[in-house]
């Protein structure tokens, strides 16, 4: 049996295309936008890059699953005038275009791995809740998601919609690396009056469900949504980072509307709400539908994410 991974060289796919590996039940075909020599021995390669007008016939021979994790994300300096247009180019229209030659090529099934930002920034979710999304990222997402149910009410290919919150592990960049660095250095973080609550996924723990939903009989044509199980304040956060590295949590309690007025002067609104504002997901589908229980704890995803590479 094989899988096509697109993605199969970022952040989520390197994990995904390794377990698969390693478990030997797939045979993995990688779709990659150029020669990858990161790619482990056995994988098969297939040069295609997401858009509208690609043709992904000879990368989806003899496919039963294919995994769809490559997508334009946030681009620190956006330098078009029109960001819209180029998410949905690729995440909207460029999945699309797959999902379509998927459905044409006798694909069982197709895994979209979407975004919680398609319900909003702030806020309790669950699957049924209405979408929300605030940014250009999140919208072509979004219009993904509407197009996959489109094309699977009328083709024999099922689809599945997994929406995970932030991402963490081994070589995590962004945001969460900068935090790890700030606590790296011993750096007073003006963050111990938050009383928050946010849902975060392990890489580890991610991919366990990626591969739950390509399996299990009753996760096709539907939605889910995926953390660790548990919620973390930002405080608790930087205390077991913190601990999971060894090091001391230097934590100051500054009023958390200070600390916004100040990212507000700043222009970093958006980066304040994640580290004060609360995003939860309920995971109550995922366990009682498909049985899931995330495999690695918090503490241990933690560790695994600070670990020397």
């Amino acid at each position: 049996m094989r899988m096509l991974i697109t993605g199969a060289t970022g952040f989520i796919g390197t994990a995904l295309v390794d377990r698969v590996l390693r478990e030997g039940i797939w045979r993995v075909r990688a779709a990659v936008r150029r020669d990858a020599s990161t790619l482990p021995a056995g994988v098969e390669r297939a040069h295609c890059e997401v858009g509208p007008s690609t043709e992904w016939g000879p990368a989806l021979s003899d496919v039963q699953i294919v995994i769809h994790l490559a997508a334009r994300v946030h681009v620190m300096r956006e330098r078009t005038t029109d960001a819209l247009e180029q998410f949905r180019s690729v995440n909207a229209a460029g999945t699309l275009n797959l999902a379509r030659q998927a459905a044409a090529a006798g694909v069982r099934r197709f895994v979209y791995v979407s975004s919680i930002k398609v319900h909003g920034e702030a806020g309790l979710y669950r699957e049924t809740d209405a979408a929300a999304p605030q940014d250009a990222y999140a919208m072509s997402k979004h219009e993904a998601e509407v197009g996959l149910r489109e094309i699977g009410a009328t083709a024999p290919m099922e689809f599945v919609i997994i929406r995970p919150p932030l991402v963490y592990g081994p070589g995590v960049r962004a945001n969460f690396a900068v935090l790890m660095r700030a606590i790296a250095r011993g750096m007073p973080l003006p963050l111990g009056a938050v009383e928050n609550r946010r849902s975060l996924v392990g890489r580890d723990n991610l991919v366990d469900f990626i591969l739950t939903c390509a399996m299990h009989p009753a996760a096709g044509n539907d939605t889910f949504l995926v953390s660790d199980g548990e919620d973390l304040s930002t405080p608790d956060l930087i205390r077991r980072l913190a601990r999971a590295m060894g090091r001391p949590a230097r934590l100051l309690p500054v009023p958390p509307a200070l600390l916004r007025s100040a990212a507000t002067l700043l222009g970093r609104r958006d980066v304040a709400e994640r580290l004060l504002g609360s995003l939860q997901v309920d995971i109550t589908k995922a366990r009682r539908q498909l049985g899931w229980t995330p495999p690695v704890s918090v503490d241990d995803a933690l560790r695994q994410a600070v670990a020397p590479a």
